[in-house]
């Protein structure tokens, strides 16, 4: 496969006509600002009076049909009314009308032929503009006409006028360019909508202790633990190392919940009285409405729960309360905590659960989103390819979904949004998916929306107040390699309230206190991230129209943790590049030291005695060599956004096998032969990996080795080495040793050796213990 060329994964600056071409300087002034103005015909239908009967019982079961062109649209009918109300918005796109005059015909439905009631007509050339914030078009009453221009029975309430998409019809009208798509669940697919994730809190689960249980098996050690069950969450304690029927644990159990709180906490005292047989000894329910929240690090106050016992009485399980078993716990919701739910490195949110530790925001986000170009075909739609796009774009709790766009390769969305900013240092994520449940969708969940690609932003990289309007590329990564699906439109904007407040923000943690005055572990917090991602998905899935589980997963970037070998290398790489920083100088270092260049070595001996001799220049110096380095760089500042970048990733030139255990399932669903040679190339890798990790090790060892005694001779030496160190640097002046040491570290190829230096020597014969490894 011919590798195409790199331009076309590049970043594109565009000059887009936004707002109207209301610009004044960098900042603009309408509202919709940031996006290219989309006109639109408007018809609202209110109602009907006086419709004449037509049925054999003379009622009717009116509906209007707008009609403008080859674009027609219903409303819903009604049985048996004839004073009807629909109040229905219908939006025609002005770029597509091929029609001068706007028809709205009532009809009566019928089984056979709709009967036609009377129509009213409407000159395009007529029709008034409204531009927000004017205030809405009232609605008047029009005398039906017959097909002669005649004026008939009944009268109809509308109200026609030329809008933009700015306009507060839009989101639930009717569209013109979505003719196709039928039933109400397929409408509701495709129109644009604004989610909140719902707020999670962290669930401290202190199990302490559990007084007076009643084992089954009274002549045995009970061998007794706790479990605690949240939705779809379980974890257990460890059993108990006091085998009695009052143990004791004092283990932190950690759950994800989220409001509202929908399921109690379930927790079971059980004992183990065989390897794979467990008794319980009692339950208790916990409603998470009545549990303590709290904001720092104080603890809360304990209680005893009572356990309850079931047993089955006649198939029915009734409640045992002979006599009640105790469990002491301390349960409380973290508000101080903020539950992470994206990966760490793309975070767009970093404030703490409980809204009063919240700070005041900085500033706001504002994101045209315009469009998209070459688009690849996603789906065959009656025998032809076909892309039904949409973008979905994650800031903070606040998702936005934009409008389905039928059939197109090259959508216009044109709609904008805004978000609050608490935090520079967060990420904005911009995804565009294909929609594959235009029509209601498969009720089984077997089609999902295809993914076109995504970008991110991060905002501490964008310049306040500038408009960015930039082409990013839509890269997604196949078993076949990097591919490009298209290009998305963007216009941002970053509008800062405060520079003070956000310059404070930079010295500010990273996440809220609790995190570092009672600090979760990492496997905590990965699995607790990976639970907080499984309820914002099913939450998000359950809405109307539901934001699909495979999109939100998409956007949280769920499964980036798992091996890949192509994510490996772009890692290493990186890496690598910080450290090219150091050789360089190393290298430099090495040439001055050897004397390459005569002259820049003479110039550092002077710059060196002269440090030497005033050692208070040393600091000021490097900070101000530091300052001309920031100062000359400036000049070259990034001017545009970041963006995915393939040579980065390693991902234009990865190995087709290598892709393909990457996008393998966990656990692994390939032949053995390929799992046997994937993983003989993992043990080479890890061996290189652990030889490295044992050399680090080995001199390490050494170190220590220095004042070990574990080689007597060595040691002696160095000991003697340090009393006399310390007497010669005692009476000899810190800057003729300063001098002295310099001036041999630079000396000339002339006076030196091409083999090693004592030191060095005495160094590497040190002892490791790698002669005790097995």
């Amino acid at each position: 496969m011919q590798r195409p060329p790199m331009e076309d994964f590049s970043l594109k600056e565009t000059k887009p006509h936004l707002g109207g071409g209301k610009i004044t300087g960098d900042k603009l002034t309408s509202t919709y600002d940031l996006v290219e103005q989309m006109q639109y015909l408007y018809v609202r239908v209110v109602k009907a009076k006086d419709l004449p009967g037509k049925d054999v019982t003379g009622g009717c079961d009116p509906y209007v049909e707008i009609k403008l062109g080859n674009y027609k649209g219903t409303t819903r009918h009604f049985e048996k009314k004839s004073n009807p109300e629909w109040n229905q918005v219908f939006a025609f796109s002005k770029d597509r009308i091929q029609a001068s005059v706007l028809e709205a015909t009532v009809k009566d439905k019928d089984f056979v032929k709709d009967d036609f009631m009377g129509r009213v007509l409407f000159d395009l050339n007529e029709i008034p503009k409204r531009v927000p914030p004017d205030s809405p078009l009232a609605p008047q009453w029009y005398r039906l006409e017959d097909r002669k221009g005649d004026k008939v029975k009944g009268e109809l309430m509308l109200a026609v006028w030329w809008g933009t998409q700015a306009d507060e019809a839009f989101p639930e009208a009717w569209h013109s360019d979505a003719a196709a798509v039928s039933g109400a669940d397929g409408l509701a697919n495709i129109r644009s909508k604004v989610y909140l994730s719902p707020k999670l809190w962290y669930l401290r689960v202190n199990v302490i202790e559990a007084q007076d249980l009643q084992p089954g098996d009274k002549g045995r050690f009970p061998e007794v633990y706790v479990k605690a069950i949240l939705g779809n969450q379980a974890l257990r304690t460890r059993i108990s190392m006091s085998k009695s029927i009052n143990p004791m644990w004092n283990e932190d159990l950690m759950f994800v919940a989220a409001e509202p709180f929908e399921e109690p906490l379930i927790l079971s005292v059980e004992d183990r009285v065989a390897p794979n047989k467990d008794e319980v000894l009692g339950r208790c329910a916990i409603p998470l409405q009545y549990v303590d929240r709290r904001l720092d690090h104080k603890a809360i106050n304990t209680r005893w729960y009572n356990l309850e016992k079931h047993v089955l009485i006649e198939g029915e399980k009734k409640k045992e309360v002979k006599f009640a078993s105790r469990i002491h716990m301390r349960i409380c919701l973290e508000g101080g905590y903020h539950v992470l739910d994206e990966s760490t490195h793309y975070s767009s949110d970093l404030r703490p659960t409980a809204k009063q530790l919240w700070k005041s925001n900085i500033g706001v986000l504002e994101v045209g989103i315009l469009n998209a170009q070459g688009l690849q075909p996603m789906k065959t739609k009656d025998g032809r390819a076909t892309t039904d796009a949409y973008c979905v774009a994650k800031y903070a709790q606040k998702w936005v979904r934009t409008r389905t766009i039928i059939d197109s390769f090259a959508p216009k969305w044109n709609e904008q949004y805004t978000w609050e900013v608490y935090d520079p240092c967060t990420v904005i994520t911009i995804g565009v998916f294909d929609n594959c449940h235009l029509h209601g969708g498969d009720k089984s969940g077997g089609s999902k929306d295809s993914r076109i690609g995504k970008v991110r932003i991060r905002l501490s990289t964008l310049e306040t107040d500038r408009v960015y309007t930039h082409s990013y590329p839509l890269l997604v990564l196949h078993p076949s390699g990097v591919k490009k699906m298209g290009e998305i439109h963007l216009a941002v904007r970053f509008t800062c309230s405060s520079l003070l407040n956000m310059m404070h923000m930079y010295s500010q943690p990273l996440l809220p206190k609790m995190h570092y005055i009672h600090p979760l572990t990492v496997s905590q917090l990965e699995s607790l991230r990976h639970q907080a991602t499984q309820i914002v998905s099913m939450r998000l899935s359950r809405a109307e129209p539901p934001l699909r589980k495979e999109v939100v997963e998409y956007m949280l970037d769920v499964g980036s943790h798992m091996w890949s070998m192509r994510r490996s290398k772009a890692n290493f790489f990186r890496i690598m590049g910080v450290l090219s920083g150091l050789i360089a100088v190393g290298k430099w270092f090495d040439q001055i030291c050897h004397w390459k260049n005569p002259i820049t070595t003479v110039l550092i001996h002077i710059l060196f005695l002269i440090l030497v001799l005033y050692p208070e220049l040393i600091l000021p110096t490097i900070f101000l060599y530091l300052f001309l380095i920031g100062v000359w760089y400036y000049r070259w500042r990034p001017r545009n956004p970041p963006y995915m970048d393939t040579r980065l990733s390693c991902a234009d030139n990865a190995n087709p096998d290598e892709l393909d255990e990457e996008f393998d399932t966990f656990p692994t669903s390939r032949p053995a032969d390929i799992v046997r040679m994937r993983y003989d190339r993992l043990r080479s890798i890890a061996g290189r990996i652990q030889t490295v990790v044992g050399d680090l090790a080995t001199q390490g060892e050494r170190l220590q080795s220095l004042l070990s005694w574990r080689d007597p001779r060595a040691t002696a030496l160095f000991v003697i080495f340090c009393l006399v160190a310390a007497i010669v640097l005692y009476v000899t002046p810190f800057q003729v040793v300063a001098l002295l040491t310099g001036f041999y570290v630079l000396r000339h190829p002339r006076f030196r050796h091409k083999l090693p230096s004592v030191p060095l020597n005495f160094f590497r014969r040190l002892p490791a213990r790698t002669d005790c490894m097995l």
